[in-house]
């Protein structure tokens, strides 16, 4: 919880040959506190420049309430009235100290009480850097390695581009700095923040935390798969470089080049796919979402592994997230470069490049190309999720977060574009092993181009196991900084809103919530586990998260108001938003997720993994997981409603009416009291 330090200064005006001798006891009663520690609660400086400590409760029989609600240990002379009062109101120099120089000749003293919060201070980022790596850590994740090169093919290669930069411009970047403004003005998570904004949308925080859940459910089940592999990469021979092994079938061809006496047929598998789908899925053992099968102990324990990564790197807090996000987001960068130079030497390399940014103009002309890319450049930056509010309160309150959004922003457009050579390098050197168009081998989109298509791939390097454990290994690693994340963005939310019970129990909390998320994602381990994974990623969170950004965005920019808003951003930055900014969060932003959903529902996706067509029924299930977690925002509506005092109009009025916020980034306030 943020500290509150309210400072309010009541000069009081006494005689002093009447009241000397009980300023002098006073001063001898407090005398003997202690001084400079964190827990004082009041400050008392006289005019003459002495100051002392007093206790939090200033009081004698007769004592006086003053401004702020304490009591002062000297009573009022019946002397004293609205004019003393008033004559004595230049003795104080207001924030920055006490100044006697006006007292008149009479003796007259000035009383300041000075009140301070005994509440533990926020914890802050140890550097600047941990912010910004944890940050980039976040929006860059698996989704920047295979999704946004796959869709930028589909979408006309090079054409793509030009939706997806006008989307970031105009939709993903403004969302982005305005949930990072936001969160570092306020200092709270995304539950008790609403109370500063529009108290009735605080359901949107809970709706948040819900859909983190959903997420911790399945995407850290792709890391799970990911050790699987990088454990079975310690060998000579990777397994999935063969048709030998007891998981493999009569239809397996390792089929390149150099196999001359392999034909390769519409119904032959390749050694990768038997070894994803046979040994890691085992989907074959499940027919479907109707019965899952029982849960592989191998990737329960695999993702026991990961869980405990994430549950020491997070427990204590930034401090220690902020740390480890050194390696988890840099080394990821490092591998993607080392893989870039290889798939650069590679025959055929070129025809994957040419594949992946020949632009196809007329593609613009389709619908779909503009839905992909404002969904790509959404997910991508990750608004609404809860994470950006979360780490921008841990910062500064004068942080410069307006430069921290375009650099975080382009760093992470930028690794997906870098991400597409290092994908499609390695595809056109398939497709000259095999003498086939890269579209051919490119059919696979999600998990299965990394672990099959570029699995297969490395497979058949030279120092295939090296670039195996580091593919791998930068896999993981991705996938981490997003869980660290997540889960981040739900503890620092609950903690806002719990201080007093979760605050100094963080790490059982901590414990707890990864343990809820563990025994959550044990659908994902059974042998039809893959399937959950696709429905949970289809319907459970992208629908959902996007409806509860545009009721954000509403919230922030016609309920709290831009112009207050930017108010904010100026007594932060010290500057106004431009227009355009101002623009982007009143009409374009509502406007960019809008048509996300609209499309969305006008063209639901066709869900199918491997040969499973998903039925009906499914699709039902996948609204509903979604509707779980948004139905918060109307429920929380009418239980802040039918809790208010008053008649309705008045019920409606302060619901709408945020709490002011705290004022400890606020100039000294100076009043007087008698």
């Amino acid at each position: 919880m943020e500290t509150k330090d309210m400072m309010m200064t009541s000069m009081l005006t006494m005689d002093k040959e009447e009241n000397e001798g009980e300023r002098d006891k006073a001063r001898e009663e407090v005398g003997g506190e202690q001084e400079g520690t964190q827990q004082e609660n009041g400050r008392l400086m006289l005019a003459d420049g002495l100051t002392e400590k007093a206790p939090k409760s200033l009081t004698s029989g007769s004592g006086q309430q003053v401004s702020n609600g304490f009591t002062t240990s000297t009573p009022q002379s019946p002397r004293e009235g609205p004019g003393t009062a008033d004559s004595s109101r230049d003795t104080a120099s207001g924030p920055g100290g006490c100044t006697g120089s006006s007292v008149p000749p009479g003796g007259l003293r000035t009383l300041v009480v000075q009140q301070t919060s005994l509440e533990r201070p926020r914890e802050t980022w140890s550097k600047k850097m941990d912010f910004l790596l944890s940050v980039i850590g976040y929006a860059v994740d698996l989704g920047n390695v295979w999704r946004f090169p796959y869709i930028c093919y589909q979408n006309g290669g090079g054409a793509f581009l030009l939706p997806y930069l006008l989307m970031a411009v105009f939709g993903g970047v403004p969302l982005f700095y305005m949930e990072l403004a936001l969160g570092q003005f306020h200092r709270s998570g995304c539950i008790s923040i609403w109370k500063h904004i529009c108290p009735i949308f605080k359901g949107i925080g809970f709706a948040i935390c819900i859909i983190a859940l959903y997420i911790a459910f399945y995407y850290n089940t792709i890391m799970a798969w990911a050790l699987y592999y990088l454990i079975s990469s310690f060998q000579p021979t990777l397994p999935w470089s063969t048709c030998t092994n007891s998981w493999n079938t009569g239809t397996c061809n390792r089929y390149m080049s150099t196999d001359h006496n392999v034909s390769w047929s519409n119904s032959s598998t390749s050694p990768a796919e038997e070894f994803y789908t046979r040994q890691v899925l085992q989907v074959h053992l499940s027919p479907g979402l109707h019965q899952l099968g029982s849960v592989s102990w191998q990737l329960a324990l695999c993702l026991l592994f990961i869980f405990t990564i994430v549950y020491f790197s997070i427990w204590k807090g930034v401090k220690t997230s902020g740390k480890v996000v050194w390696v988890t987001a840099t080394f990821p960068y490092l591998v993607l470069l080392v893989l870039l130079v290889r798939g650069a030497t590679l025959p055929g390399a070129w025809r994957g490049v040419v594949f992946y940014l020949k632009p196809d103009w007329q593609k613009l002309l389709s619908t779909t190309v503009w839905i992909d890319a404002a969904a790509q450049i959404f997910f991508s930056l990750g608004p609404g999720f809860g994470v950006l509010l979360a780490f921008a309160s841990y910062n500064p309150f004068h942080n410069n977060c307006y430069k921290d959004a375009l650099v975080t922003s382009s760093v992470n457009c930028l690794t997906s574009f870098l991400s597409g050579f290092v994908i499609f390098t390695v595809l056109g050197y398939m497709a000259e092993m095999r003498k086939q168009d890269v579209d051919a081998v490119a059919k696979d989109a999600g998990p299965s181009l990394l672990f099959i298509i570029y699995a297969e791939a490395i497979a058949n390097m030279p120092a295939a196991t090296f670039f195996s454990i580091i593919f791998f290994l930068m896999i993981i690693m991705l996938g981490l900084d997003s869980t660290f994340a997540g889960l981040e963005g739900v503890i620092t939310a609950m903690l806002d809103e719990f201080p007093h019970i979760l605050v100094k129990r963080r790490e059982w909390f901590v414990f707890g919530l990864v343990c809820v998320c563990y025994l959550g994602a044990l659908s994902t381990l059974t042998y039809g586990g893959a399937f959950v994974v696709k429905l949970f990623e289809e319907y459970a969170t992208g629908p959902a998260v996007i409806t509860v950004v545009l009721l954000e965005v509403i919230a922030v920019s016609w309920f709290y108001g831009t112009n207050r808003f930017c108010n904010d951003i100026e007594v932060m930055l010290g500057f106004y938003p431009g227009r355009f900014w101002r623009v982007c969060w009143v009409a374009i932003c509502p406007c960019f997720l809008l048509f996300i959903i609209i499309s969305f529902l006008a063209f639901p996706p066709e869900v199918r993994l491997f040969n499973y067509h998903y039925p009906p029924w499914t699709t039902v299930l996948g609204y509903c997981i979604g509707v779980s977690s948004f139905i918060c925002v109307p429920t929380y509506m009418v239980y802040h409603l039918l809790n208010a005092k008053g008649t309705f109009k008045q019920r409606l009025l302060k619901s709408i009416t945020p709490e002011p916020s705290s004022d400890q980034h606020r100039d000294l306030i100076v009043t007087n009291a008698v």
